[in-house]
């Protein structure tokens, strides 16, 4: 039978982590190379204190995923290489979680829309109506589940079946104002995203901008991290500053907030569904 002449390229994404040996690029590269990959783009790192390595690889090939999976079985076991292949074509599945506050979703939205993230929202989760005529608008399933203390558990196995029938490899807490439980976020380790300003723990509660304001902060941010057990304190993926004055009100303290928030989750999210973002224990390793 004749080769076709003019084969599929597809691009692949592969990131590894081992302990830090003489070698690990070439074997990788030389592998990919054997098997008529192009590399596009490549970075690397070594944590010299726990001595991990860390690597990130762009390539363009007509092989498909087993064969590369193959392919590499060899380099693989032989450096002990903790690994993922991503076909770089297939677009993420996002579940966004909202409350009140939507300039986050927004964001989102529209960064999506215009093609600078490659994702599809798959559901919109809010504990409130509010945001139902956006999603409708933009053609994703809107639900609504009301959390209280009583039904906490009963809505989290809602949430946690829906992340599970829509196939979503991420969800994203766009100012979802509700703590998510020790177990769910167990469960969903490394697959959930939040943003939140970076005053913490210094302004704790409601209106944390109008406390800086009356305290007279000289800088305004925000964190974008996964989320773990502990509240607010999981990886860090993105932060960004924003210098303010003595001359702005408390409501421009807010809408610089929300401004920053907005492109620090974006630029989250974006990093994680490229896979851009590696753990390294309480830490990531961000290939931007």
């Amino acid at each position: 039978m004749p080769q076709d002449k003019n084969p599929k390229i597809n691009t692949f994404v592969l990131t590894l982590s081992c302990l830090d040996r003489a070698g690990i690029v070439a074997a990788v590269s030389s592998d990919i190379a054997r098997m008529g990959g192009n590399i596009i783009e490549s970075a690397q790192h070594r944590d010299a204190e726990v001595n991990q390595f860390f690597m990130r690889i762009a390539f363009e090939t007509a092989a498909d995923a087993p064969t590369l999976s193959y392919g590499l079985r060899d380099t693989i076991a032989h450096y002990d290489i903790a690994h993922e292949l991503i076909d770089a074509s297939r677009k993420p599945r996002i579940i966004i979680m909202v409350s009140k506050f939507d300039h986050a979703m927004l964001h989102l939205l529209y960064q999506i829309r215009v093609g600078w993230l490659n994702a599809e929202v798959v559901a919109v989760v809010s504990n409130h109506e509010d945001s139902r005529r956006t999603a409708e608008t933009e053609g994703i399933p809107y639900h609504v589940l009301k959390v209280t203390k009583e039904n906490k558990v009963e809505k989290e196995a809602e949430l946690y079946e829906l992340v599970e029938t829509t196939c979503a490899d991420l969800v994203v807490l766009a100012r979802y104002m509700q703590v998510l439980s020790d177990d769910l976020s167990e469960k969903l380790a490394g697959k959930v995203i939040n943003i939140h300003h970076s005053f913490l723990p210094s302004f704790k509660g409601s209106k944390p901008y109008h406390q800086a304001f009356d305290r007279g902060v000289k800088l305004i941010g925000a964190t974008c991290h996964y989320v773990t057990a502990d509240l607010d304190e999981g990886p860090i993926i993105e932060q960004e500053t924003e210098r303010v004055t003595h001359a702005m009100t408390a409501e421009h303290y807010v809408a610089t907030g929300r401004d920053i928030e907005s492109r620090v989750l974006a630029r989250g999210v974006k990093l994680h569904v490229e896979n851009r973002v590696m753990m390294n224990g309480h830490k990531t390793v961000v290939f931007s």
